[in-house]
C-alpha cells in the first residue's frame, strides 16, 4: 500500500522517542510533528535527518484503513495500547 499524500496520521498520533530536527526531546503522542508542512507532507521525507522509526514505518491497510481519519484513530489506539 502506498501512503495517502496529505494524511499525516503517522506524524501526529504516535510518539517518537528519538530526537530529531525541531524536536530535540522527541515528539509526544498526539502532537503534530513540526516537520509536517501545511499539506501534511513530511519536510524530511527522503533525507538523512528523518528519524529511523519514521523511515521504518510502512503504510498498510490494517493501520491506514480507507481514510485519513481511520488511520489517525487506529494509530492513536495503537499508541495508547503500547504505553
Amino acid at each position: 500500500m502506498e501512503c495517502r499524500l496529505g494524511c499525516g496520521a503517522c506524524c501526529i498520533a504516535p510518539s517518537i522517542s528519538s530526537h530529531f530536527l525541531l524536536h530535540p526531546n522527541g515528539k509526544p503522542a498526539g502532537q503534530r510533528c513540526k516537520q509536517l508542512d501545511e499539506n501534511n507532507l513530511c519536510k524530511l521525507f527522503g533525507k538523512a535527518q528523518r528519524p529511523k522509526v519514521c523511515f521504518d514505518f510502512k503504510a498498510c491497510e490494517w493501520i491506514c484503513g480507507n481514510s485519513n481519519e481511520q488511520a489517525l484513530i487506529t494509530l492513536t489506539e495503537l499508541e495508547a495500547e503500547t504505553q
